[in-house]
């Protein structure tokens, strides 16, 4: 295993984000412009729930049909927004990751061919290939879809908090008494994903390095016979791969339950609380399934937080790949 493919169990580095950062410096503009779109899109999300309460207070309580339509018209006028929005979001983020792609990739190349001739001899190719496209696509999907996302849900957090507050502080509270419960849970996860994720990209380096040894040296293996044994050495390389990407997904099997399971028990006991006081102590109707919505919708972006804490371990694993391989010192007499 090559240098830069060691010490799996270093915590988030702040140095790689900053390296990373300086990708994005050419497209900031973009970058502005699209966090400034998904705030928008998390803002219009905000109104559905009031919406709702409007309508089942101000339009079916009282049998006025002329609040439901203007309601109703205003329902699907939001829809339409946050439709228009996110679709300007996902372009702008994907024309941003995918010129990063080719920044990186064009970088990795360059420095490639500075490289002494020793490096690839120490180096399978299988491996470095791994570095130029897969390591590159998990950056790119956490450019895309992860960094600018999370503005988004973090804004739409805050923001339902802040609804949810002015709606009934009682059923807030109760919201919030399973909050120590996420807080466990998500602790738990964020130890062992990192370390996972790692162990995916080394094991699908691993795998590439071999095939490409193989392949390329396929005269060399049927003449010297090593057809069972290298098919027996790949099938461990094989293995090792899959119980690394069974072991991620088992993770994600039982986290993101375990946050609906936790978003249900909270949702029931709003129905039980909130049902005696729609029955006793006068609050509406619509105030009570607008609370629903908006508790619904609180435990989405944790979810969602959740994932995209997932979606940027498995780029920092890749970038440290990616940043020892650029770190690699140049041979001197390569052309510059």
């Amino acid at each position: 295993m090559s240098a830069f493919d060691e010490d799996l169990s270093r915590p988030l580095d702040r140095r790689l984000i900053l390296r990373l950062s300086r990708y994005l410096g050419p497209y900031r503009l973009q970058v502005a412009l699209a966090v400034v779109v998904t705030v928008v899109e998390a803002a219009v999300q905000l109104a559905f729930p009031f919406l709702t309460k409007e309508a089942i207070d101000l339009g079916i309580r009282h049998r006025d049909t002329y609040q439901l339509d203007r309601i109703a018209l205003v329902y699907l006028a939001a829809l339409a927004a946050a439709f228009g929005l996110g679709y300007v979001q996902s372009q702008l983020m994907q024309r941003v990751g995918q010129h990063i792609m080719r920044d990186l990739r064009a970088a990795l190349f360059r420095h490639l061919q500075r490289l002494p001739v020793s490096f690839f001899d120490r180096n399978p190719i299988g491996r470095l290939m791994t570095r130029v496209t897969n390591d590159v696509d998990v950056l790119n999907e956490m450019f895309a879809a992860g960094i600018i996302a999370l503005f988004g849900d973090l804004f739409m957090l805050v923001g339902i908090i802040f609804a949810m507050a002015k709606l009934n502080v009682e059923l807030l509270a109760v919201t919030f008494s399973v909050l120590p419960l996420i807080l466990v849970v998500t602790l738990v996860f964020r130890a062992r994903v990192r370390v996972v994720f790692r162990e995916v990209r080394t094991q699908l380096a691993e795998l590439n390095a071999f095939l490409n040894e193989n392949l390329g040296g396929m005269t060399t293996v049927q003449l010297l016979g090593r057809e069972e044994r290298n098919h027996a050495e790949f099938a461990h390389v094989n293995a090792e791969h899959r119980a690394a990407n069974l072991l991620a997904n088992t993770y994600h099997a039982v986290f993101f339950p375990l946050l609906e399971l936790v978003s249900a028990i909270a949702l029931a006991l709003i129905v039980w609380y909130g049902g005696r006081q729609v029955m006793w102590t006068g609050i509406t109707l619509g105030t009570l399934v607008a609370f629903i919505q908006y508790t619904q919708r609180f435990f989405r972006p944790i979810s969602d937080l959740s994932e995209k804490y997932g979606i940027v371990q498995q780029a920092m694993a890749s970038s440290e790949r990616i940043f020892g391989l650029l770190d690699t010192p140049t041979d001197p007499a390569a052309a510059d």
